[in-house]
């Protein structure tokens, strides 16, 4: 089941249509409300689950949060690698954020799974902690021979100030690679990810909309429906910020059980 926002509309014969998917995984654990309590081969049919939801969900691009390239809380395996193979989307990057060695050996961040080539990607960590740091993965995919800059990101869940200073990070990075790319670029940068906070706050999904209204109608989606329904109070986290020539949006927030995150569809044509 899902709860819709939009207006479905058939895709049309010189437009391109792209579905792209944000989702915050949860390192695997399910509604587990600690990654460790949960066993390698839980994980791993949690895993399948995932991938057998975004195979119906048939999605170009997925942008993923909390996802361990290989930490012993999470099973000691890669996960975008067993994603990658049970979905059949056959290209993927890391942007690792924390890593660490020893007897808590971890290292996991955020990742692009997609239909298309990744040609180039980037990974910006905010700071320097081994444990709990956040940051954006930055990536250009091939679109029938057009690059889509997309943006990756998850924000601290906690400090409304980290959130602001890690926006103005991703701000101030967008701008430099405007400068030294835009011309190459046909479409401003897609944004999503797992923002910790509200659209309707001042915060820093509201700031970062604010930056993107200086540079063309950007749209946030969803607008309504509750991307965090656990624990109460439900709240809408995770976002994607569209640019101008993203027409005929149609938004879907998948009522899953798989995280204590839902799912995002974003789904528009593309000119």
């Amino acid at each position: 089941m899902v709860a819709a926002e939009g207006r479905h509309v058939e895709s049309f014969l010189f437009m391109r249509r792209l579905r792209i998917v944000t989702y915050n995984i949860a390192h695997g654990r399910g509604l587990q409300p600690i990654q460790g309590l949960t066993s390698r081969r839980k994980i791993r049919a949690n895993l399948v689950k995932i991938a057998e939801l975004l195979t119906q969900l048939r999605p170009d691009v997925v942008a993923m949060q909390e996802i361990d390239e290989n930490s012993s809380w999470a099973g000691s395996f890669d996960h975008l690698s067993f994603l990658r193979e049970f979905t059949g989307l056959p290209h993927a990057v890391y942007g690792i954020n924390n890593r660490r060695s020893g007897l808590l050996k971890l290292s996991y961040g955020n990742a692009f799974l997609s239909r298309y080539p990744i040609v180039e990607s980037e990974n910006v960590v905010f700071g320097r902690k081994t444990l709990g740091e956040k940051g954006f993965l930055f990536a250009e995919i091939d679109v029938e021979g057009r690059r889509l800059p997309m943006v990756n990101m998850h924000l601290h869940y906690r400090s409304r100030a980290h959130r602001i200073r890690q926006v103005n990070k991703v701000m101030e990075y967008l701008t430099e690679k405007h400068l030294t790319r835009g011309e190459h670029w046909l479409h401003r940068p897609i944004v999503c990810g797992d923002m910790n906070n509200p659209s309707h706050t001042d915060d820093a999904t509201a700031s970062l909309m604010t930056y993107f209204s200086q540079h063309g109608k950007y749209t946030l989606h969803p607008q309504r429906a509750f991307t965090f329904p656990s624990p109460l109070p439900q709240r809408t986290l995770d976002f994607v910020f569209l640019p101008p020539g993203c027409i005929e949006v149609y938004c879907l927030v998948v009522k899953s059980w798989l995280s204590d995150h839902r799912p995002v569809m974003v789904e528009f044509k593309l000119p």
